[in-house]
């Protein structure tokens, strides 16, 4: 009796040995996937549904091999829902480990610098990769731009956490290596110029001298006069006009726009990058106060009024030559200031608003110019006007101001 059953155990012992030596061979066989192929394990799928899935796609020829090996190697318990990439002849226990370790495919989202909240969380909310939607649009500066590694169904509100608190580790970080002379005095103000200077040019090795010149006009106590605040007044959180400024908004009140307040906007006008953080305490040391575009994608740099006028010119002769030859400008005036068509015989002081051609209306759109103005008549004492000038708002009208000292504007005329 004894001897039989011990002659059963045996023979069942080499059966089972035979069936996990046959189902180890097949598990490192390669598999009959023709080409590499992504799929989808969708959530609260079990060991034969899973299995029976990879057999309908192509990915192993016998489910009951791949359950016998997830159980064997005790990896049924650990088999994630997910999107998977596997690779062509991808062996059962490639398949499995990959599904056991839950190697996800990751998709990316790059959140480009100097957009808006309302146009990240736009972006967020167009892309069906992501799932869920964000609880509350996060204040304006205070998510990092970035590009972000996530697996399909990741939940836009978890990306947005993740830029919020990477904002704050970065910004801290930046903050704590400031300069003493900084005329920065929070955090805060920093994102408000950092965001300025996001707005202001798109090239890397520009933004430390654009900052130069907004903290060189800071510690001047002049106006920062920046195009992308007037828009940012305007239209807020939505980001763009999509056309360029109009002479009569140059002057319309807003709290953000700088050719009308002193000093820094109440608030970011955008969500600035980490170079743009460390642009402002990184900032050129120049004595620059004016830049305008320089026909080529960046800007031409000048400390004194007469250098602007004369790039200012240049920028006209390279635009006009452009337009003769039909050509399209590198320098888009959507969100900008133009210069007028024609030099102007009246001279800007640093701080004052921009010089603009009185024979225009005051929906006249202006170009790309920033600060912009031409030289006054030779051996006269130059002028200084409101952007307004010639209107019946205008509060600079018949009045003059010596260049080189501060000014007190009276307010606007009812």
């Amino acid at each position: 009796m004894l001897s039989g059953l011990f002659t059963t155990a045996l023979v069942l012992a080499g059966v089972v040995g035979a069936g996990i030596a046959v189902v180890g061979s097949q598990g490192k066989a390669p598999g009959p996937l023709a080409s590499d192929r992504v799929l989808i394990i969708p959530k609260e799928s079990g060991l034969t549904e899973i299995a029976e899935l990879l057999q309908r796609e192509g990915l192993i020829e016998h489910p009951w091999t791949f359950k016998v090996s997830a159980l064997i190697s005790g990896n049924w318990t650990k088999l994630k829902a997910g999107e998977y990439l596997f690779k062509a002849r991808a062996s059962q226990q490639d398949i499995l480990d990959i599904i056991a370790e839950g190697k996800a495919v990751e998709h990316s989202i790059t959140v480009p610098e100097g957009l808006t909240s309302e146009q990240i969380i736009a972006r967020l909310r167009d892309n069906d990769l992501l799932t869920g939607d964000v609880i509350q649009v996060p204040r304006e500066g205070t998510i990092l731009p970035d590009t972000f590694k996530f697996p399909r169904g990741f939940t836009r509100q978890a990306i947005v956490d993740r830029m919020t608190r990477d904002q704050r580790r970065i910004l801290n970080d930046v903050w704590n290596r400031r300069p003493a002379d900084l005329p920065i005095k929070t955090p805060q103000e920093l994102v408000i110029l950092a965001s300025i200077v996001e707005k202001e040019t798109g090239r890397a090795d520009e933004r430390p001298r654009v900052a130069g010149v907004f903290i060189n006009r800071l510690n001047r106590k002049m106006k920062l006069q920046s195009d992308p605040t007037i828009v940012y007044g305007l239209v807020g959180g939505k980001g763009t006009l999509g056309r360029a400024i109009q002479r009569n908004e140059i002057t319309q009140a807003t709290p953000y726009n700088t050719y009308v307040i002193d000093g820094l906007p109440p608030g970011p006008i955008a969500n600035p990058g980490r170079a743009a953080m460390e642009a402002v305490v990184n900032h050129s040391r120049t004595k620059e106060l004016y830049f305008v575009a320089d026909g080529s994608g960046g800007h031409a740099f000048a400390e004194t009024l007469e250098q602007h006028n004369r790039n200012v010119a240049r920028w006209r002769q390279v635009e006009s030559q452009r337009r003769e030859a039909g050509k399209p400008s590198p320098d888009s005036n959507v969100d900008k200031v133009e210069p007028p068509p024609a030099p102007d015989n009246r001279t800007e002081a640093p701080g004052a608003s921009r010089a603009a051609d009185a024979t225009s209306g005051d929906s006249e759109t202006l170009g790309g110019n920033r600060r912009a103005s031409a030289d006054g008549p030779a051996g006269t004492r130059a002028r200084a006007f409101d952007a307004s000038e010639g209107t019946n708002r205008d509060p600079l009208l018949n009045r003059s101001y010596d260049l080189n000292s501060s000014k007190q504007v009276p307010a606007l005329r009812p």
